[in-house]
């Protein structure tokens, strides 16, 4: 931006010159021509070659150098033109370096919290989990010792519970960290079951409404994008929307595929209070498939997440379009 500044400086101030210049030379040429009395030999010439019209060679050099003139200021308003594209351009480039800068450290930082929430997890409920089983083993080793078939059961019944705990918590990571239910239920069922145990967890009601069928011939990628959008827009809500109601909707939309998560909750803070570093990455992946997410709502009015996908064919025929 700075260099584009200085050539635009450098450019008028070259135009001035050359304006100072071009204003010298022709006082310079009024001046020697006021000595050297050229206009009189200039007739007498013309006078005496009156046969070759050398007289109207004046007025055609004279509009020779109007012309000149002419396309000169507008090679000048051209090149200044293009400077100030330039300009623009190298601005829009620096601010999208600079959103794409602050999407990467919020999602590096999203990443961190993510870890450090797993790790919380793993140490909190599975390792008391753990500890909690071995205990339990402990006390039914020593009761067959004893022969105590009482509190072998017990023990052995306890052991079971806290065997359950734990497949339970590690089946919620291995969801978090990759949804399995996508490959073995499909798009609607696995968002079904989203809503679901979304709803258990959060005490908000939350319904879905969507047809399997609506998402075929999505792609497996674009089939974790949705429902990535869909599980973060759900944790906003449970966060900070307030919310006593959500509806999911997954439906077909001629050649599009579209998701819609709503709630009747405290709406949009303002613009420059906003969160929700995951959707901003889930946009980012959006538009990689040529898809787009909007957010939508007003304090006080509920929120609406929105996002389109092409479906499989489309992008097909797109990517063969522009195939050269």
């Amino acid at each position: 931006m700075a260099r584009t500044a200085h050539e635009s400086a450098a450019l008028r101030r070259r135009s001035a010159i050359e304006l100072a210049v071009v204003v010298g030379a022709a006082a310079a040429t009024w001046a020697l021509a006021s000595v050297l009395e050229l206009h009189e030999s200039l007739v007498a010439f013309f006078a005496r070659h009156e046969s070759w019209q050398a007289d109207e060679l004046a007025i055609a050099l004279g509009v020779l150098a109007l012309g000149l003139a002419v396309h000169a200021l507008r090679r000048r308003r051209d090149a200044e033109q293009a400077l100030a594209s330039e300009q623009r351009a190298l601005a829009d480039a620096a601010r999208l370096a600079e959103r794409n800068a602050e999407l990467a450290r919020g999602l590096i930082a999203l990443q961190e919290d993510e870890r450090a929430a797993i790790a919380r997890e793993l140490h909190d409920e599975m390792g008391q989990a753990c500890t909690a089983l071995r205990m339990d083993t402990a006390l039914l080793k020593r009761a067959v010792a004893l022969g105590d078939a009482e509190a072998a059961r017990a023990a052995a019944s306890r052991a079971d519970q806290q065997a359950q705990s734990l497949l339970r918590g590690v089946r919620g990571l291995l969801q978090r960290l990759r949804p399995a239910h996508l490959e073995m239920l499909g798009l609607a069922a696995a968002l079904e079951e989203l809503c679901a145990g979304w709803q258990a967890r959060s005490g908000v009601a939350c319904s879905f409404h969507g047809a399997a069928e609506a998402a075929g011939g999505l792609g497996a990628e674009a089939e974790l994008v949705v429902y990535r959008v869909a599980q973060e827009a759900l944790t906003n809500v449970m966060r900070h929307a307030r919310a006593g109601r959500v509806q999911v909707l997954l439906a077909r939309e001629g050649e599009s595929l579209a998701l819609l998560v709503e709630d009747d909750g405290i709406g949009l803070p303002p613009e420059g209070e906003r969160r929700g570093l995951g959707l901003l990455g889930a946009a980012e992946r959006a538009a990689a498939l040529g898809g787009t997410l909007a957010l939508e709502g007003a304090a006080g009015s509920g929120t609406r997440v929105r996002l389109t996908l092409p479906l499989q064919p489309q992008r097909q025929q797109q990517a063969l379009e522009t195939t050269p």
